[in-house]
């Protein structure tokens, strides 16, 4: 599961490429970095170059460089030139794949650890994914779990008494730097709200992805620390009992998770508790049409506490089964026609729900033919990026990738790095791995313990580096 993007930046006014290069030329005489002449030519290339780094955000320099047909030195001036227009820099975290920069990219860099990873520094990983949940009472289609895959019951007391080392250890600088996911279900964990609590008094902002169907008024009233959580993220698998079953095997969850979702509200807005209520929905093939029906379920769920409406939704798609993911051009007309009547119909219907379409669909949105970063084993990392992130899971089992942390998963223990408990802290299972200069070899099919925000920080450390090797290292990854 991915990390909590409901914060995600809207467009900025007049921030559109074409709007942007309508008055570039002014912009670019303001510098006074370019000769009367050279206006022309510079407004045309800097136009370009926004181009390749709002459609394909993760191209290297010399490839960018390549495709403008410039030598280094001319290019080395355009790249300063640049970096004196705001305007472009908006056109490109605006453009067509701008949520690489905005969910990901430009928030890692602002506190280096994408440098960490490269130098191989020590430093404590930025996320911290807990995965506390003993088992789950899904079987969804599309998820990696073992069927039947399980933590004992015995493991629990030891296991959260780890959780809560690992939350004494993790530095408050960072207030979002913990979330709680699976894996399995974190609320099959009866402990779970206890830790919430001691994280949360430790001024952390948990996030807790889930799918609700536990999250009932008897779970609330026994485990109060749940009530400090910063937000609860719902994963809808359907929106009604029959789509759920199909999704997830299990009869009428559907209707057990829409009447817990609707009490939850009434208590919180009860309680005037400050806890966010975030949604996620994937749009599976052949489900586009039912978007509509989306805007219709969160709408009646906002009638239970009128004054407490639901925060936000995650939109995302899954078209893994495709080759290379990618959509046939029936399913992509289709997909973008019924995501613009979403986006209408959920201002009408529920005008305060903020909607982030993550990375793929905001670009599908917008008609731009783009397409999402693919990691393979050939382009994963052997060092992987654990000063980025990592997971642990109840045995304290420390994880590399978001989708590696499920009990019994074949090959996920090639991207197990270490256990906490009386053998050491997170941090020195972190440093050992780092300094020891750990390599893991992946294998085919590994690509599929990433998820799309490890793919995402994977391309941009590979940026990264090549920019570096290639000589920029002064303008590596071209946005900062």
């Amino acid at each position: 599961m991915t990390v909590d993007t409901s914060t995600t930046n809207s467009a900025i006014p007049g921030s559109e490429l074409s709007v942007v290069a309508d008055t570039l030329p002014e912009e670019v005489a303001a510098t006074g970095l370019v000769s009367p002449a050279e206006i022309g030519a510079s407004s045309n290339r800097l136009v370009a170059l926004a181009h390749i780094y709002g459609t394909t955000p993760f191209t290297q320099l010399e490839q960018a460089r390549h495709e403008l047909g410039m030598d280094r030195a001319g290019f080395e001036r355009l790249l300063e030139l640049f970096s004196r227009i705001p305007a472009l820099r908006d056109a490109v975290v605006n453009g067509p794949s701008g949520r690489y920069w905005t969910n990901t990219v430009l928030g890692l860099e602002k506190v280096g650890v994408f440098d960490a990873v490269l130098n191989r520094k020590q430093i404590f990983p930025h996320l911290v994914g807990l995965y506390p949940g003993p088992t789950c009472m899904f079987r969804c289609h599309f998820c990696v779990r073992v069927t039947g895959a399980r933590y004992q019951a015995s493991a629990l007391a030891r296991g959260n008494d780890m959780f809560a080392s690992v939350i004494d250890e993790v530095p408050i600088n960072n207030r979002d730097a913990m979330y709680v996911s699976g894996g399995l279900e974190p609320l099959t964990n009866p402990g779970l709200g206890a830790l919430v609590r001691k994280a949360a008094g430790r001024g952390f902002r948990i996030v807790l992805y889930t799918n609700s169907f536990a999250l009932n008024e008897q779970k609330l009233k026994s485990e109060q620390g749940l009530w400090d959580l910063h937000a609860v993220r719902t994963s809808l698998y359907g929106l009604t009992d029959e789509e759920y079953q199909a999704t997830t095997g299990k009869k009428g969850s559907f209707s057990r998770v829409r009447a817990n979702l609707a009490r939850f509200q009434q208590l919180r807005a009860e309680r005037e508790a400050p806890i966010r209520l975030g949604l996620s929905y994937i749009v599976l093939p052949g489900r586009a049409r039912r978007l509509s029906a989306l805007v219709d379920f969160i709408a009646e769920l906002n009638e239970a506490a009128p004054d407490r409406p639901v925060d936000y939704i995650n939109l995302r798609e899954d078209y893994s089964g495709r080759p290379d993911g990618k959509l046939s051009p029936d399913e992509r007309a289709e997909l973008q026609d019924e995501l613009n009547q979403f986006r209408e119909k959920a201002a009408e219907r529920t005008p305060a729900l903020h909607i982030d379409y993550g990375y793929a669909l905001h670009s599908l949105m917008r008609g731009a033919d783009v397409q999402l970063v693919r990691i393979r084993p050939e382009t994963m990392r052997p060092s992987a990026h654990p000063q980025v992130s990592v997971q642990v899971d109840l045995l304290g089992d420390v994880y590399l990738y978001r989708e590696a942390a499920f009990p019994g998963l074949a090959g996920a223990d090639r991207y197990r790095i270490g256990t906490v408990g009386p053998g050491g802290t997170l941090a020195q299972v972190v440093d050992r791995f780092v300094s020891g200069g750990v390599a893991v070899h992946p294998q085919e099919g590994d690509e599929y313990f990433l998820d799309g925000f490890d793919q995402a920080v994977t391309a941009r450390l590979n940026q990264m580096e090549a920019d570096i090797a290639d000589g920029w290292g002064e303008w590596r990854g071209f946005l900062r």
